[in-house]
């Protein structure tokens, strides 16, 4: 199960996470910010046997070249995955498919592989994104809105007299730092649950990933499976099927 190894790799807005594998089972994952230079060489010292490299990269064109130096020689072989109209199993129905963000769609593309029954995807980190499959694979659109620290950042930093909170979620919270936190909370839950209830497909499901997701699952009260990672499913389907030219 080592030759021939492929690196799949997303990178976000705050980390870097990865995945190797041979075509089957994942034989390591992980995760670092952008920031730790040691993580990606260490990687390939672990597992020398990678000859293929896919690239999901939402961070910007400066992450991506520093990405290409640390690859060394794999960087020519290195594919880096762009949205399209349609790829395994999906279809976008986005006005321009190409401008959909690569890390949706490869979160979308995972999703397809675990399940053909209508879902809702769902991406919680820095940004939240939900987004819906139908039962043959159609992406008619979906929703971006502030993560649960960017909307906690936003409140401390554009308001003169609230904190930034470190409170916890009530019903009916009775003091500011509580009330934050669960107003936040109540956004990211909201907007999800609103988004299901359009689905309005018997046998329906929620997939939820993302570096916040373990926060938000047990306040749905919507059918819903947390799966780390659903980037980097989606970048192994990609790896088996190829990507469209």
């Amino acid at each position: 199960m080592t030759d021939g190894l492929i690196l799949c790799l997303d990178s976000g807005n705050s980390r870097l996470k990865w995945g190797v594998h041979a075509g089957g089972d994942w034989l390591e994952q992980g995760a670092a910010g952008h920031d730790d230079a040691a993580a990606l060489p260490a990687l390939l010292a672990r597992w020398p046997q990678i000859r293929r490299v896919l690239l999901a990269n939402v961070a910007g064109a400066a992450v991506a070249a520093r990405l290409r130096q640390c690859l060394g020689a794999l960087a020519a072989r290195l594919e880096e995955i762009r949205s399209s109209a349609a790829c395994a199993g999906v279809s976008s129905h986005y006005q321009q498919p190409e401008r959909l963000g690569v890390d949706r769609w490869c979160a979308l593309i995972g999703a397809r592989a675990r399940t053909t029954a209508p879902c809702l995807v769902v991406m919680a980190g820095t940004a939240t994104t939900i987004d819906s499959l139908d039962s043959d694979g159609n992406f008619p659109g979906g929703l971006i809105l502030p993560g649960s620290d960017l909307m906690r950042r936003a409140l401390a930093s554009d308001t003169a007299d609230l904190p930034l909170a470190d409170g916890n979620w009530q019903a009916t919270p009775r003091c500011t730092e509580d009330a934050i936190a669960s107003g936040i909370l109540e956004a990211q839950i909201g907007a999800i649950e609103r988004a299901f209830s359009r689905l309005a497909s018997p046998g329906a499901s929620c997939l939820l990933s993302g570096g916040n997701a373990a926060a938000l699952r047990p306040h749905l009260t919507i059918p819903c499976l947390e799966v780390a990672n659903l980037p980097l499913e989606g970048l192994r389907q990609i790896a088996r099927q190829g990507q469209p030219s």
